[in-house]
């Protein structure tokens, strides 16, 4: 019998006592994992042990696949009406609303990010996200298509069957609304795989699950290692489709085991190195704001984070001063601080990963401006850190550091910058800040990203499609667009009466 994480909260923004369980959620059942092993789950704040979750093992993901295959042949997929699915997704989406304090405080308490935060950003979001697909549930529907007055024609939107998803550790909820959305509404019967970094809010949505009243089959969660449990899931045969969030180089391996296995569809949202353009007319208070939350929101560890800050020759000199006071300003530490706005990476691995770009950004000659250092003496905190004087293809310019670190680079006309700004191998998104409306859509046209932003960043919305060009990944999670990702489009032809 798996264990239960029991954890009393007492903050000055959350009190109360949390049960988790702890194992794999295996056709509506807590289970151990298959070989009786555990993960140890860090608190980023301390580096100390929070406590230990089971371990997923291939035979786990088998198991979890043929009970969300026969969910999808008894319960689920067609056999499920679309208002049911509707009913089941909205009653989840109440029981997330009436615990978004308790998600909220194991966001913090293993991601890292605050809990006010967390509240007002990923919690919102997912609960709205769950909302939004609710209602598409009983709205998938195909066409009519003239071909002939002697045939009728017309197409099905399927469900694609049973879908494998990992999700990332950055925005743990949120990813898992983003993933396991669409797919309920559609009727896909899902295997999913938390972060092992950050599990808690994905084993206690999974309660939430069941207490709603989704058939047993339908959802399935097994924790593990990504090259154990997320490899058995882009290889498994029995899987149609596999969403997943996260490196640009992990993406590669899962489109490479998808084309060995059964071909499976594949969605991925992956790296970024987002630049936020700063015109000479742009509002610069609000300007430097949004390019602060662009870059510093979620600690930097955002796959939109805005890296490349490009600022206008006029007033860069101004905007420089005015955007390394105002980082100044941004409190670093507790999650549970109400004041503090950024709090540790997600773990010791990330922290040296973000720390060696910075001392590679020394090494090949830019100027650390402000920050570039440990705050604290336990858990990985890390100032944020602005460098200038970069050059082009200096490495803290041309690849994903995933941490609260910026280079503000100076540029000199329109062309200029939308050459500098598609310079890059991904195309997640962009910002760009202008009180010319034509200036500003102009340059949002010309630039190669799936998402621009014009005087704002890092807004999302269920009902916006999200997702890269380049590099930065394959199709789109959120809106309409989502919705074929888990289904098959059949055609139907009816013979009225053609005769041979």
């Amino acid at each position: 019998m798996p264990a239960t994480f029991v954890h009393k909260f007492d903050t000055p923004v959350f009190k109360g006592e949390v049960s988790v369980p702890l194992g794999l959620y295996i056709d509506g059942k807590w289970v151990d994992g298959a070989d009786g092993t555990t993960i140890d789950v860090i608190n980023p704040t301390n580096g100390k042990l929070i406590t230990k979750i089971a371990e997923g093992t291939p035979k786990d993901v088998d198991l979890a696949v043929k009970a969300a295959q026969r969910a999808f042949d008894t319960t689920w997929g067609l056999h499920a009406k679309g208002a049911d699915r509707s009913r089941l997704m909205n009653k989840l989406a109440d029981l997330m609303e009436k615990n978004a304090e308790t998600l909220s405080a194991l966001e913090a308490l293993d991601n890292g990010k605050t809990f006010k935060w967390a509240m007002r950003a990923d919690i919102s979001h997912s609960i709205a996200c769950i909302r939004y697909y609710a209602g598409w549930a009983d709205k998938i529907f195909g066409q009519v298509i003239e071909t002939s007055e002697a045939k009728l024609t017309y197409t099905r939107h399927e469900p694609i069957g049973v879908v494998g998803q990992i999700v990332p550790w950055n925005f743990p909820l949120q990813m898992m609304s983003w993933k396991i959305g669409p797919a309920l509404a559609t009727g896909c019967a899902i295997v999913l795989k938390p972060s092992e970094f950050t599990p808690l809010t994905a084993l206690y949505m999974s309660k939430l699950i069941d207490e709603a009243g989704f058939p047993a089959g339908v959802f399935n969660l097994v924790n593990g290692y990504g090259h154990v449990v997320g490899q058995a899931i882009a290889d498994h045969m029995g899987i149609e489709k596999v969403a997943f969030t996260g490196s640009t180089l992990v993406g590669r391996k899962i489109m490479e085991s998808a084309a060995k296995s059964n071909l499976k569809k594949v969605t991925l949202e992956l790296g970024g190195k987002s630049p936020s353009i700063i015109f000479d007319d742009a509002d610069l208070e609000e300007a430097i704001k949004w390019a602060a939350f662009g870059i510093y929101f979620n600690h930097g560890q955002c796959c939109c984070a805005g890296s490349r800050i490009f600022v206008h020759e006029k007033i860069y000199d101004e905007f420089l001063q005015r955007f390394t006071a105002h980082t100044k300003d941004l409190k670093v530490g507790d999650p549970f601080d109400p004041d503090c706005f950024q709090g540790p990476q997600i773990s010791q691995q990330q922290y040296d990963r973000i720390m060696g770009y910075i001392e590679s950004g020394k090494a090949e000659g830019a100027t650390v401006h402000y920050g570039g250092h440990r705050i604290g003496q336990e858990g990985y905190f890390i100032s944020p850190t602005i460098f200038t004087d970069t050059k082009p293809n200096m490495k803290i310019v041309q690849e994903e550091i995933f941490g609260p670190v910026c280079v503000v680079i100076k540029f000199k006309d329109d062309d200029d910058i939308v050459a500098q700004a598609n310079d890059s191998i991904y195309g997640l998104a962009a910002a760009v800040f202008s009180q010319n409306v034509t200036r500003a859509l102009s340059t949002a046209h010309k630039l190669r990203a799936g998402t621009v932003w014009i005087n704002i960043a890092n807004m999302l919305y269920p009902n916006v499609p999200f997702g890269g060009y380049k590099q930065s990944g394959i199709g789109r999670e959120l809106g309409e667009y989502a919705l074929s990702n888990y289904t098959a489009v059949k055609a139907v032809q009816v013979n009225l009466h053609i005769k041979l």
